[in-house]
Formats: structure tokens, C-alpha cells, sequence
């Protein structure tokens, strides 16, 4: 049913960054300068195909084969009663995912894309069954965090060890041939950590950043804010300073684990595809971290949920799509991905100017 996924041996952080191959951009930018179209007329797509020919070192890209890696944990913060539902749903969501009756199930299907589930911290048994469509791993650091409002949510070993597992989950779908990451995340009230985290990290506050999450009344939106500015003056007093430490005391395990995720698929060279709010909290904590992150992310869309359009922006990164979503599972990079195939495609297989024998001022 399950198996246990060995951590990587990095450390944070001890491998060089991949350089980009600007030169190999530069020709891809030449060819689609050469395509049976007026140049700029295919907008975005053009820029994604660019980007990627920089990234793989190819200036025509092959196909995206793609890894989405959900990592589940549990949060103590939800005794603060910050989400809709309780704790017990994040052990039922991961056997759905397994049982493939989720929204991210479905997409990695229609995307034909490989789908792990890494469980780094759920706090409940699993009901049964698990017919097991996809992987599940089982590697729980522990059962779920502490409750960041009144002390910190992960010890320094434990924070570690997540990310630790997240680097080793990139690293295995990259030795399993995936060329595009896709981070995805369960954990009940997730959000609130999430929230906090980009607060932190950013100049907002945490009435600027604070959402609904699951569904929450707009009445226990206010008592989320509270929770949240608890949780930042407690962390502050306590003496967070670098983003490994805002991750130690106002984190989860999977977010953790998502940030080692990015961090160790950027050393590699290999592009990710965002989610939602929590994984871009994670890639906010893996940037900070490492700088050198942020030429390796690619934003999917921009969610419902309040912070999100902050937290991109204090990343530098303009959304593909804004379609209202709001689930998390990995569920808007999975929508996108075939944007990116589509652009990728277009590159590769239309006719230049030559090839076709059309006159280029003819356009």
C-alpha cells in the first residue's frame, strides 16, 4: 500500500545553482522571431518556450514530463478552530487521492502525469481502503506540528528532516526522467500557516494576507488575524530572524518539505510549476533562503484566497491563469500544465518563414 521514502543526503543547501543557459534562450527568442506568425502575436506562450529553452539547455524543449509530489501533515494550530474542518480530513483527503477520486487525482490522469502523495506528518490513521493509484509514502516526521499560536510549530531537527524528505522526493522524480516539478499540499488549516509565513516574510500584515481558507465565516476570518498576529509576536520574542527559523516557528511539515522540494529541483536544473497560496508561501521560504531559487519558478494562477497575489508579487512572478480557485492539491499547476505543453509544442513543430516559403514581411 505504502513506502517509506528515504531522506536525501543533502544538506539545505551545499550544491552549486545550474546556470541558465541565456545563449540557448537567445536562439530560442531568434526562432520564434522566424515563425509563420507575426512576432509577439502568440503573447505569453512565446516568453514560456524562451524560458524553458533557457532552463533545459535546449532550444527546441521536449515534451514536459511532469511529477506532481503532494505532501500531507497535520497542523496544531487547528485546535484555534482557524478552518472549517477538522483534522481528521486530512487523512481522509490523502486515501482519496489514492482512491484517484480527487480534483488533483483526475488532473494528473488527464495530464498523464505521475502523482505521489508523501505523507511528511499526518496525525490520523488512514481509513480504509487505498486502492493505490497512485504512490503513497510514508515518511511522518512526526504527527503533525504544534500549535505555532502558543509555541513553535516544528523543533530545529524536525524542520530539517521535512525538508530533507521534500529535496529527496525531487530528486527521485527527476532520476525517474521528469523534467517540470509540481509541488501540492494537505494539511487542515495549512492556510493559517501559510499566512503567517508570508507575513513574516513580506511587509504585510496579517489582515492583508489573512483568507478564508477551507470557508471559513467572514466572523472567524477576524479570529484568524488574531491567531496569526499571535503567532508572529511570539515567534518575534522568541528571536526569528532567517526564514529557516519563521519556518521552524510558524511553518508546517509540508511546507517545509515543499520548500526543500523547490530548493533541490532548482540545484538540479529542473523547472517547477507554483500552486496556490501554501506552495507559494513554501517557494517565498526557499527564495529567501536561497535567491537563486526564484529563476527556476513558473507561477500557474493566482487563487482566491486573499494573501496569494502578494506572496507572487513579493516573488516577482505574473500568474498564467485566475480561474477563482481555492483548493490547493497541486490542482491550478495541474490546469496549466497544458498551456506549457501547448507553447513548447508550438515551438518545436511550426514551420519558419524558410520551411513554409512564406515571405516574412508578408507578416
Amino acid at each position: 500500500m505504502s513506502q517509506p521514502l528515504k531522506s536525501s543526503n543533502l544538506t539545505y543547501w551545499n550544491k552549486a545553482m545550474k546556470a541558465i543557459a541565456n545563449d540557448i534562450a537567445l536562439s530560442a527568442q531568434a526562432r520564434q522571431s522566424q515563425l509563420t506568425k507575426p512576432l509577439g502575436s502568440l503573447g505569453r506562450l512565446e516568453d514560456i518556450a524562451i524560458w524553458f529553452a533557457g532552463r533545459t539547455g535546449q532550444i527546441t524543449p521536449k515534451r514536459l514530463q511532469a511529477a506532481i509530489c503532494i505532501f500531507a501533515a497535520d497542523h496544531g494550530v487547528a485546535v484555534e478552530g482557524v478552518s472549517a474542518f477538522p483534522s481528521e480530513v486530512t487523512a481522509q483527503m490523502v486515501v482519496n487521492f489514492m482512491n484517484g477520486g480527487a480534483a488533483i487525482s483526475v488532473l494528473a490522469r488527464e495530464n498523464q502525469a505521475t502523482l505521489n502523495v508523501i505523507d511528511v506528518g499526518v496525525k490520523n490513521d488512514y481509513p480504509n481502503p487505498i486502492n493505490s493509484q497512485g504512490k503513497l509514502f510514508r515518511s511522518p516526521v512526526c504527527a503533525g506540528t504544534a500549535n505555532l499560536r502558543v509555541t513553535a510549530a516544528m523543533s530545529q531537527a524536525q524542520c530539517q528532516k521535512a525538508w530533507q524528505i521534500g529535496a529527496g522526493s525531487a530528486i527521485h522524480a527527476i532520476e525517474n526522467g521528469k523534467n517540470l516539478l509540481i509541488g501540492g499540499e494537505m494539511g487542515i488549516a495549512n492556510t493559517t500557516a501559510a499566512a503567517a509565513l508570508i507575513c513574516a516574510l513580506t511587509e504585510h500584515t496579517a489582515d492583508e494576507i489573512v483568507g478564508l481558507g477551507t470557508g471559513i465565516e467572514l466572523s472567524a476570518r477576524q479570529h484568524k488575524i488574531q491567531v496569526v498576529n499571535d503567532a508572529l509576536a511570539r515567534a518575534t520574542a522568541a528571536g526569528a530572524q532567517t526564514p529557516l527559523d519563521w519556518l521552524r516557528e510558524v511553518g508546517g511539515l509540508e511546507i517545509a518539505a515543499l520548500a526543500g522540494y523547490y530548493t533541490a529541483a532548482a540545484e538540479a536544473g529542473v523547472p517547477i510549476l507554483l500552486d496556490g497560496f501554501i506552495t507559494t508561501a513554501a517557494a517565498l521560504v526557499a527564495v529567501k533562503a536561497k535567491p537563486e531559487v526564484a529563476d527556476w519558478l513558473l507561477a500557474s494562477h493566482v487563487s482566491q484566497e486573499q494573501g496569494h497575489r502578494a506572496a507572487l508579487a513579493a516573488l516577482n512572478l505574473t500568474p498564467l491563469l485566475d480561474l477563482g480557485l481555492r483548493l490547493g492539491e497541486g490542482s491550478g499547476a495541474a490546469l496549466a500544465l497544458p498551456i506549457l505543453q501547448s507553447a513548447l509544442t508550438l515551438h518545436r513543430e511550426m514551420a519558419t518563414f524558410a520551411e513554409a516559403g512564406v515571405a516574412a514581411g508578408a507578416m
